[in-house]
């Protein structure tokens, strides 16, 4: 634990070392917030070209970032960590689309809050089910297919109206308003279908057993979309989102077991004061493990540049546990590479001939226009990283201390 956090400290001196402070940024004030005393904090550093600068709540002159009004929702209702990253980090790429980096100051969402978001992933309810709740027929706002109660005792039907939504993830974009205010300027909403349904099937003693069934990719995708066009109905009906633009996108998680991520497949632009969706735009991404033969059927070439770094790297430890890849691509490029390579410890002068070694590998087995990642650990923590940006040559590396 010691060496792990030693290290992590120097790296974080290393990247802090160039980073400067907050000294410059802007103070702001939100339109339509006045009464609240809200401002807002521009900070002066942005991380990189690909990232938005994020708008910070400031109510005590300090700055302090301002969570999703449903915060924690999407690591509860999302199947793995993998599609919880890759749906929020892919939800802001898809965003720099229409909301460029250049203009736009991000902020999670603040109009869906947990409640709202947990009410619209129900089921729909039968008119028999909002009787016995004693609820109004416009409290029904469910975007799940209904299943009555005795159709929730059916395998077939479980089958036949599965969940097919799973998450609702909101952003928000603000732009620079006269003088020192900032307003609402454009809103995301990722939506995350499930490619598998899980279920219990209850036995008469009481007991259950945990059922799953793989939904039909045609119908999932269908039932996004009306669920998109009704999600989008909704929120245009809020006074403050009537008149800005909303881009709302399709995610499809993988199943529990999965290691790496699901994907965005299509998208919606809607500029403001529009409601109906009239068209979607295919996005064209998708992951792939290393070594698997999914990849190897798709990309041969690339397969054939890991497999050769993975026999050079085995090589050099006689005990080995192996190496393992998860490759993004975008269309049929591939455009970034992580690499996990977990090893023995056996003393430090070995790491750094490792490190040495693997440097040497990546420049002469990857072209230079995939972006690498490669971490090396053992079960001490974090031994050595490798970073390449695509375009580059040469990796930058960092030996743990």
């Amino acid at each position: 634990m010691k060496k792990w956090l030693t290290g992590s400290l120097a790296f974080a001196l290393l990247l802090g070392g160039c980073v400067p402070g907050f000294q410059k940024e802007d103070k702001v004030v939100e339109e339509n917030k006045e009464e609240e005393g809200q401002t807002g904090i521009i900070p002066s550093f942005q991380v990189s070209e690909d990232y938005y600068k994020i708008l910070l709540q400031s109510q005590t002159g300090e700055s302090k970032f301002q969570p999703s009004a449903a915060r924690g929702s999407v690591v509860t209702n999302i199947n793995t960590r993998f599609d919880v990253t890759e749906f929020e980090t892919g939800l802001m790429r898809l965003a720099q689309i229409e909301f460029s980096p250049d203009k736009y100051y991000f902020r999670e969402g603040q109009t869906l809050d947990t409640e709202t978001v947990n009410s619209w992933l129900s089921r729909k309810m039968t008119p028999e089910q909002l009787e016995e709740k004693g609820m109004e027929p416009e409290e029904n706002v469910g975007l799940n297919p209904a299943l009555s109660d005795e159709e929730a005792k059916s395998q077939e039907a479980h089958k036949e109206k599965p969940l097919y939504i799973a998450h609702m993830l909101e952003h928000n974009y603000y732009v620079k308003s006269e003088g020192d205010s900032v307003k609402l300027a454009g809103m995301t909403i990722g939506i995350a279908l499930n490619s598998y349904y899980y279920y219990r099937e209850y036995q008469e003693d009481g007991t259950f057993i945990s059922r799953e069934v793989e939904i039909d990719k045609k119908d999932r995708k269908k039932y996004g979309e009306q669920a998109a066009q009704e999600i989008v109905s909704r929120l245009r009906a809020d006074e403050d989102l009537k008149d800005i633009p909303i881009m709302v996108a399709l995610f499809e998680q993988q199943e529990k077991s999965a290691v790496i991520p699901g994907n965005f497949i299509e998208y919606s632009f809607l500029d403001k004061g529009t409601t109906n969706i009239s068209s979607w735009e295919s996005v064209n991404e998708k992951y792939f493990l290393f070594p698997s033969n999914e990849a190897e059927e798709a990309h041969r070439d690339d397969y054939q540049y890991f497999q050769n770094f993975k026999g050079d790297v085995e090589e050099y430890f006689p005990n080995f546990n192996g190496v393992i890849g998860t490759g993004f691509y975008r269309g049929d490029e591939l455009t970034e590479l992580k690499i996990e390579i977990p090893i023995q410890f056996y003393g430090k002068a070995e790491t750094i001939g490792l490190a040495q070694y693997i440097k040497e590998l990546i420049i002469d087995h990857f072209p230079d226009y995939i972006k690498l990642q490669i971490s090396v650990t053992s079960v001490d923590g974090p031994e050595i990283l490798f970073v390449r940006e695509a375009g580059e040559k040469e990796p930058f590396v960092h030996v743990y201390e």
